[in-house]
């Protein structure tokens, strides 16, 4: 996806393997925190009457994760040689991440109240495809199939309680529809998550986008990538029962 022309390619200096990994860092950050901080802990400063506190910030940085991964998986979409494995491989850590996310969050496996991050991007995946071929329909007929499918996937995402749930599903199908729109992509789709004042940060390290793949490559370095996420999530659950937080 070629980003906004306003921003001098000089300036365009990351590819998107530094974004990933700057989404997978600010996302360690944000479960850092919420697995292992307390809201009420020290004030490290005060901005008017609000005192600032490590848990805070940290979570705060931890918004720009997801506009990262909701782009990166728009940039999949279009870039990728087999959309069929593409897909395959985010329903199979979408299984494999939900042990970890239940115990991180609920203590207990199997828990149906809350689902991780990786069933919506699984969703908003073929929320993008539906979408392709509901753009380039032929027919009223062939047009209206497809739009009950992409209905079927709002009201999916909307009762699988997923960690942004039908707002994240909706903000990535934005994020594909206004391609090269990046400031309207960040005011519009930080509407559509939590404190969307820090999502919207999101979006700067997506204007310094070179579109370039960068390092990751090959597969064994994207299932690493992958796999970081429910790794950290069963570290975090195992450094909390050790520090007897569980």
């Amino acid at each position: 996806m070629s980003q906004l022309q306003i921003i001098p390619d000089r300036y365009r200096v990351l590819s998107g393997s530094m974004l990933k990994l700057l989404a997978l860092f600010a996302m360690i950050v944000d479960h850092t925190a919420h697995a292992l901080l307390s809201s009420e802990g020290p004030v490290l400063f005060r901005v008017y009457k609000w005192g600032i506190t490590p848990y805070y910030l940290m979570r705060a940085f931890g918004r720009i994760a997801f506009p990262i991964y909701a782009f990166l998986l728009v940039e999949g979409f279009i870039h990728t040689r087999d959309r069929r494995k593409y897909g395959l491989r985010l329903a199979l850590f979408t299984l494999i991440s939900e042990v970890p996310w239940d115990l991180l969050h609920f203590g207990r496996p199997f828990e149906l109240s809350s689902q991780s991050v990786f069933v919506t991007l699984l969703l908003a995946y073929l929320g993008l495809c539906v979408l392709e071929r509901l753009q380039s329909a032929s027919s009223t007929s062939e047009l209206c199939r497809w739009a009950v499918r992409l209905l079927a996937l709002f009201f999916v995402a909307t009762v699988a309680k997923s960690d942004y749930g039908v707002r994240g599903f909706a903000m990535t199908l934005v994020l594909y529809l206004l391609q090269m729109q990046l400031v309207v992509q960040a005011v519009v789709c930080s509407a559509y998550v939590g404190n969307p004042c820090y999502a919207v940060l999101g979006f700067v390290p997506i204007a310094l986008y070179n579109g370039e793949r960068g390092f990751i490559r090959g597969r064994f370095l994207q299932l690493l990538f992958y796999a970081a996420y429910p790794a950290h999530m069963l570290l975090l659950y195992a450094i909390r029962m050790r520090t007897g937080q569980g």
